[in-house]
């Protein structure tokens, strides 16, 4: 049995001030994202298509990132909770983000960024799509420096007791989805990018990939009690945000290749 280290969730603290590993979490998200962007650009033959174009890119993401997570954060888990503590929706830095919401939030700042630049929506999310899921990863890393996001109780050898939680032995359940979500969900986006697709495929692939292992890795996890706790058939809220994603894939993948058949 293993117990979660209970680290500082301040990386380095100044004064009154501090920096959080969530935060840094973020950033190295957001730090690889241009980093991996910029290989791909090399791969494409795209007119306007640079480092500036990157840049911008990343600064529409972000917003969508940051603004969509946290209002999917607020409405689909705790409203209770924020909406008697409105303050906190602002405390970022605390954690509680909520990949659905900043998943919508992406979609329409790539649709505002796509109309500016008269490009392709989604020609462009087919060039994002493999470079999200490394800030998937970090922002379990960071789930898991706070302790937050632990798992249900399990027996086995590597389960975890979370002091903050109980003395339970539970599932580490975001070092799962840091495997899930973000290892394995990069390689497999990475591989099949690597050579061109039709129009529409990869974003597919990324929405049956994810969609796929959050419902998987959920299984593992506590649910999120906020509202909802377990819903119908005995599955959760993450659980049921997740399979419109992985049909919608399918779906999506069918009709790239029927286009081009």
């Amino acid at each position: 049995m293993l117990t979660h280290p209970q680290f500082d969730p301040v990386a380095l603290h100044l004064g009154p001030f501090g920096i959080h590993w969530y935060g840094l979490m973020y950033l190295l998200g957001f730090v690889v994202f241009i980093w991996l962007g910029r290989k791909r650009l090399l791969t494409l033959n795209q007119a306007g298509w640079d480092d500036k174009f990157l840049d911008d890119l990343l600064f529409y993401g972000v917003l969508g990132v940051v603004l969509g997570g946290r209002l999917g954060e607020v409405l689909f888990y705790n409203p209770g909770y924020y909406f008697s503590n409105p303050l906190k929706i602002l405390a970022v830095w605390e954690g509680g983000m909520s990949f659905h919401g900043g998943f919508l939030g992406v979609l329409l700042a790539m649709v505002l960024f796509a109309r500016n630049r008269g490009i392709p929506w989604l020609a462009l999310m087919d060039f994002i799509a493999p470079l999200v899921p490394p800030g998937l990863a970090f922002g379990r890393l960071g789930n898991f420096i706070n302790g937050e996001l632990w798992g249900r109780p399990t027996d086995v050898p590597w389960g975890m007791v979370f002091p903050n939680v109980d003395n339970l032995p539970r599932h580490p359940s975001q070092l799962y989805e840091f495997a899930l979500e973000g290892v394995a969900l990069f390689a497999l986006l990475w591989w099949f990018s690597r050579l061109p697709r039709p129009v529409g495929a990869v974003s597919g692939l990324f929405l049956v990939g994810y969609g796929s292992f959050r419902f998987l890795g959920e299984f593992a996890r506590t649910p999120d009690d906020g509202i909802f706790g377990l819903m119908t058939f005995g599955i959760s809220m993450g659980q049921w945000l997740s399979l419109p994603m992985v049909l919608a894939g399918f779906a999506m993948m069918a009709w790239a290749y029927r286009r081009t058949a």
